[in-house]
């Protein structure tokens, strides 16, 4: 059995999904403008250099659509989904998946970003298996504005995906090899866990420890 785990942020997409959410919010006056795009901005420059408090940005990225209606809700992430992430798609990035469903190989996203935003990315890749950071929702399935369980972020990738493999009654040592890609130094908990790990992408500093750990580097949009 082999295992392959993709990031999704700047690995399969040559974008940011959550960032793109946010400025898709101003762009369609769901959110209030520079006000809204400067806080946006900050999280992202937080989460960039590893200082991002995800709970905070949950809150403030789900509070200007939570509380519309369902069908309001569903058609703005289906114009998101048409309008900003089809156009992001890249040929290689599936190409590189379907490699490894050709394999046989066990599949799965693993990302920070929230799973309202990401489940329907994921099924454009034909990926089933998403671990995303969950949002909290109530007995309707209105968002709350809170993450349900351990954010998929950081060493919480780990625990996630170590927890995903226990409820099939696997663990990653029942694996040949489990490879990880990803484009981020948020996720060097995951890539030293795996016996695989491909910088995809990556960041300068991401890119420097690869180089000195002697990790392949994939560049998939260049």
């Amino acid at each position: 059995m082999r295992l392959a785990l993709f990031d999704l942020d700047g690995t399969l997409l040559p974008g940011d999904s959550d960032h793109a959410f946010g400025e898709f919010l101003v762009a369609s006056g769901i959110a209030d403008g520079e006000a809204f795009r400067r806080r946006n901005d900050a999280f992202y420059a937080a989460y960039q250099i590893g200082r991002l408090d995800i709970a905070a940005y949950i809150a403030f990225i789900t509070a200007d659509w939570r509380e519309r209606p369902a069908a309001e809700v569903d058609a703005l992430r289906a114009a998101y989904l048409e309008r900003v992430i089809r156009p992001m798609l890249r040929a290689s990035a599936q190409a590189l998946v379907e490699t490894h469903r050709a394999a046989g190989d066990m599949l799965a996203i693993v990302t920070a970003t929230n799973d309202f935003v990401t489940r329907p990315i994921a099924a454009l890749f034909g990926v089933e298996a998403l671990i995303a950071t969950e949002l909290e929702r109530d007995a309707a399935g209105r968002v709350s504005g809170a993450i349900r369980g351990l954010p998929a972020f950081r060493e919480g990738k780990v625990a996630r995906v170590d927890a995903w493999l226990a409820a099939q009654g696997l663990t990653l040592a029942d694996f040949e090899r489990s490879i990880f890609y990803s484009d981020s130094a948020n996720d060097l908990p995951l890539l030293t866990h795996v016996s695989h790990p491909v910088a995809t992408n990556p960041g300068p500093a991401l890119e420097r420890i690869a180089r000195e750990r002697g990790w392949p580097v994939l560049h998939l949009f260049t």
